[in-house]
């Protein structure tokens, strides 16, 4: 074979692969690997004639010459994980499939290799759940939540989820999607005023009219209106206490129970802005869609006033639910959304806090510079 120029090795190598005839192929391209550079080898038509020839230990030499070449190759690490399951070695195959089908999103699949990937990511899913099952067996009780979310997100089951504010980040806080109601001793007082506070919103319910509860998310007169589905729409209803940082004094009269409620949590006060406090109302079939807060230095608290059935909130990859009595205290710069999937309203005392992390002196500098952010009227 020798005397045959390589170009001609390879081309014949190749006419024998298409013939069905993968020993006179691997002959060919075998001495073809022998004379020409690497670079002008084509090592995935050896490997498919070893592999035909059941020479896998060869095979896998030859795909790993061409991913020395081209690492990112879909169709040579697809074959390179079909070799590494056959071997039994799980990991190093979902490794290499999971390149794969990471590129094929880029590059697209090869012509032909559409079952190949299609098997790949059968064989990703489940080798993963066997992963999940072989760590919850190690780690089976006793966490911390801290671990158990970390366990979640080693599993894939979680996401990191990180404040993305749409105006103001202040740097250095901890990345917490839901604190502990315990870590706010104010709040025992406030539950305390809890059916007060419902017989407050059944009172107002009970004389309500078209104009009592506002549609929350609404046009500014000024701005363009927001890219919002719920804009003007009542399904998300807003009886506010405070707003932009006054007291709407009606509505505040006809609830004084959950005014002095309001008056025990550590509300930011700054003028034009805040603090916002209101009877969040979501009718049946509500979904407010994913968005972020505008920042990352208050918490928002809900308490409850009106639970309902199959009603969530999900901040970030946390999913929580509203309980009688339970106080759902979140960071809103992340990602969150609210949906009611029930046939009843649910409604909660929404209003915001100062983050607790965030010292007084930088408080008094936010609120400064809102102020000043909002004073600016855009002349030099």
């Amino acid at each position: 074979m020798t005397t045959m120029p390589p170009e001609s090795l390879v081309g014949e190598g190749m006419a024998a692969l298409r013939a069905r005839d993968p020993a006179r192929a691997a002959d060919l391209l075998r001495e073809a690997g022998r004379l020409l550079p690497a670079d002008r080898m084509p090592w995935p038509a050896l490997a498919q004639a070893e592999l035909a020839l059941g020479n896998h230990v060869a095979a896998e030499a030859a795909l790993d010459r061409q991913l020395a070449l081209t690492p990112r190759d879909v169709g040579a690490l697809l074959a390179k994980g079909q070799l590494r399951q056959h071997a039994r070695d799980d990991r190093a195959a979902v490794s290499f499939y999971t390149t794969a089908l990471a590129q094929a999103g880029v590059s697209g699949i090869p012509r032909g290799m559409e079952g190949m990937a299609a098997a790949a990511q059968a064989f990703v899913r489940e080798a993963q759940g066997a992963f999940q099952r072989h760590l919850d067996a190690v780690m089976d009780g006793g966490l911390s939540p801290a671990m158990d979310e970390a366990l979640g997100l080693l599993r894939g089951a979680r996401e990191i989820d990180l404040q993305q504010p749409s105006l103001f980040y202040y740097p250095g806080l901890p990345q917490r999607r839901f604190y502990d109601p315990a870590e706010f001793p104010w709040l025992a007082e406030m539950l305390a005023l809890l059916p007060e506070m419902q017989a407050e919103l059944a009172a107002v319910s009970a004389s309500e009219t078209s104009d009592t509860f506002a549609p929350y998310v609404v046009a500014p007169e000024d701005r363009p209106a927001p890219n919002n589905p719920l804009l003007s729409d009542p399904s998300w209803g807003a009886f506010y206490f405070w707003k932009d940082g006054a007291p709407v004094a009606a509505n505040a009269a006809r609830c004084p129970a959950t005014m002095a409620a309001l008056a025990l949590a550590p509300m930011p006060m700054i003028p034009g802005r805040a603090p916002n406090a209101l009877w969040s109302r979501l009718k049946p079939g509500t979904h407010i869609t994913p968005h972020f807060g505008m920042l990352n230095t208050r918490l928002i608290c809900h308490i409850p006033i009106r639970t309902a059935p199959q009603c969530s909130l999900r901040v970030g990859s946390e999913m929580r639910t509203w309980e009688p009595g339970v106080p759902l205290i979140f960071d809103d710069s992340m990602e969150h959304e609210a949906r009611n999937a029930g046939r009843e309203t649910r409604t909660v005392l929404l209003f915001e806090i100062w983050r607790p992390e965030v010292p007084e002196d930088d408080r008094a500098a936010i609120v400064r510079l809102l102020e000043g952010i909002a004073g600016y009227d855009g002349a030099a």
